[in-house]
């Protein structure tokens, strides 16, 4: 099997990757995608049945690729973005080698075949590709991560990963245990109660905001002013956890719902600590339910102030703060230091805990001594190596679909101007500006 050229392979056929294809389209250059799954794999086939996006629809958007429907401010099932992503490839012509996968990413190579290959690509079907430039299009949310308690667990209790969960009937009679307090595992936790089950929600760090403030959408507050403070923050290369944080928790269901701890007590759910070991039946908690609730509801706090700060530097027009909800203190109430799954008629535990980026295929030069991609807004540590989906300059706002069209372009231009000077075309980098 003979080794061919692509002057830029794409690893990742998610809206990060068929975005930064498209940009590139858009400029005259044609690019490969190589995905494991199929377009939009985890839109399509690795979330639950009732989600939807928690971004406007408006914002479901991709280079050259407007949001076209009826409904700009609701929300989308996740995998009606699929969908949309597969309409973009076959309107964009988008080249995109479906349920393969990456095996290695060799740079550099010094036995090209092609002229200008830097990187060499091994597939799973024993077919190598050479290219020019690679961007690793994968995202921070790559391989479910359960933690080392789960082996401690009953093995009478069913355990899943958000992955794998899809609605409440999929699961065993009996109450639910979700472990994780970020989108994933409140979203879950109320679908759940919504449909009548027990629940209990392990509580963790987390933070939380108003799906609407000020007279916007508070991911478009974020978005355009940019306030300062910790607020959808992160850092992000060397040095890191593995472990990419999530965004505010929000959900988009019934047209776009503020999500909280206390709110999900309200419906019913109960909170415990955060889980901490397991012997048989028993979870050993943090008796900490409080603690967090009130870190969480002080990290709201200061995102609104400093929204606020801002628009009031800004001297924008905008409506007065709606007052602070109110809820019963009482419903946020320390659990104790264990949790007995089978005097609670707890059947099934769903780890909300996370995923693990997987970057193991990037050339070791690419990687920081955690495995973790070193970077700066998007480029890499080698040569016309770059990556789209991961946080930048401290922010995970990039994550959001809404930022896709944005990192695609970025990275679009540096592929144009690498090929603009390497094929001796000074009097065209000006084009580089329109």
């Amino acid at each position: 099997m003979g080794t061919r050229f692509v002057e830029t392979v794409v690893i990742g056929g998610g809206q990060q990757g068929c975005s930064v294809a498209g940009a590139l389209a858009r400029l005259g250059y044609r690019a490969l995608v190589i995905e494991r799954g199929e377009i939009g794999q985890a839109w399509a086939n690795e979330r639950w049945d009732s989600l939807r996006v928690n971004t406007p629809n408006r914002t479901v958007a991709f280079p050259d690729w407007a949001y076209d429907g009826d409904d700009p401010e609701g929300y989308m099932p996740a995998r009606e973005v699929a969908e949309r992503l597969r309409c973009y490839v076959a309107a964009m012509g988008i080249a995109v080698r479906e349920q393969t996968s990456v095996q290695m990413v060799e740079s550099p190579i010094h036995d090209a075949v092609h002229e200008g290959a830097r990187f060499r690509v091994h597939l799973d079907d024993g077919e190598t590709v050479e290219a020019r430039n690679v961007v690793a299009a994968l995202g921070g949310y790559s391989s479910p991560r359960i933690p080392e308690v789960a082996a401690g667990v009953d093995p009478s209790v069913t355990q899943m990963h958000t992955r794998y969960y899809r609605n409440p009937e999929s699961l065993p009679s009996g109450a639910v245990l979700v472990v994780g307090a970020g989108n994933s595992g409140q979203q879950i936790a109320d679908d759940l109660r919504d449909a009548g089950r027990e629940v209990f929600l392990a509580v963790g760090g987390h933070k939380t905001a108003p799906r609407r403030y000020r007279g916007a959408q508070i991911l478009d507050w974020l978005q355009l002013l940019l306030p300062e403070g910790n607020l959808e923050t992160a850092s992000g290369g060397r040095g890191d956890s593995p472990v990419l944080p999530g965004v505010s928790v929000l959900s988009g269901k019934d047209g776009g719902q503020d999500l909280s701890l206390p709110i999900l007590a309200a419906k019913g759910v109960t909170l415990v600590g955060s889980v901490r070991g397991a012997s048989g039946g028993v979870l050993r908690l943090e008796d900490n339910v409080r603690a967090v609730a009130r870190a969480a509801a002080h990290k709201e706090s200061e995102l609104l102030k400093a929204i606020d700060a801002a628009i009031e530097q800004r001297g924008l027009v905008v409506p007065e703060a709606d007052p602070a909800p109110v809820y019963d203190p009482s419903l946020i109430a320390d659990y104790g230091a264990t949790l007995d799954l089978v005097a609670n008629d707890i059947t099934t535990i769903i780890w909300a805990t996370g995923f693990v980026p997987e970057y193991g295929i990037l050339p070791a030069g690419a990687l920081d001594p955690d495995g973790m991609p070193v970077h700066r807004r998007g480029m890499g540590a080698l040569p016309g190596l770059y990556y789209a989906g991961l946080p930048e300059a401290g922010s995970v706002m990039p994550l959001l679909i809404a930022a896709t069209r944005n990192q695609a372009e970025r990275v679009a231009r540096h592929v144009q101007m690498d090929n603009t000077l390497r094929h001796r075309s000074p009097m065209a980098i000006g084009g580089l500006w329109t």
